[in-house]
């Protein structure tokens, strides 16, 4: 049984391992994506877009940088604090005060566990860049075969 306590709550925090610690790194995912995958919250990862919905910074949409597990929070690209010398350091966000907008899918364990439809989405989004590519190329191969 788990006590209610706070202060066996904080202990247990403060004493999980790396991959509790991990798990707990959750935010709620976007209506859209939420409906899409069939879940609600998925773990925090480098690369993830995420809005910021509590405090200050509330709105600001942007890419996680930095993950601390061991404090328990994230940073997102261009939300930064100015020290009184003024340097700007990185604000410190909860995981739970975010929302994953859009999940970076380029992990295949991710992928797999997300199921299916992460699967379709990557091949479709790797098969449009690789398109996008090969047009590039592929209309100067026949501007080439036009000039002979």
């Amino acid at each position: 049984m788990v006590s209610s306590k706070p202060r066996k709550q904080r202990k247990d925090l403060y004493n999980a391992t790396i991959r509790v610690r991990q798990s707990r790194m959750g935010a709620h995912l976007h209506p859209e994506l939420r409906a899409k995958y069939g879940i609600r919250t998925v773990v925090v990862r480098k690369g993830d877009l995420v809005k910021v919905m509590r405090g200050g910074s509330a709105g600001h949409v942007g890419k996680v940088v930095k993950i601390d597990t061991n404090h328990h929070r994230i940073t997102v690209e261009k939300m930064t604090l100015t020290k009184a010398d003024g340097k700007q350091v990185a604000k410190w966000v909860d995981p739970s005060n975010v929302m994953v907008v859009k999940l970076d899918l380029s992990d295949k364990w991710r992928r797999r566990r997300l199921g299916k439809v992460a699967d379709a989405d990557f091949e479709a989004s790797s098969e449009a860049a690789e398109g996008e590519a090969e047009g590039e190329d592929g209309d100067e191969a026949e501007e080439e075969e036009d000039v002979e």
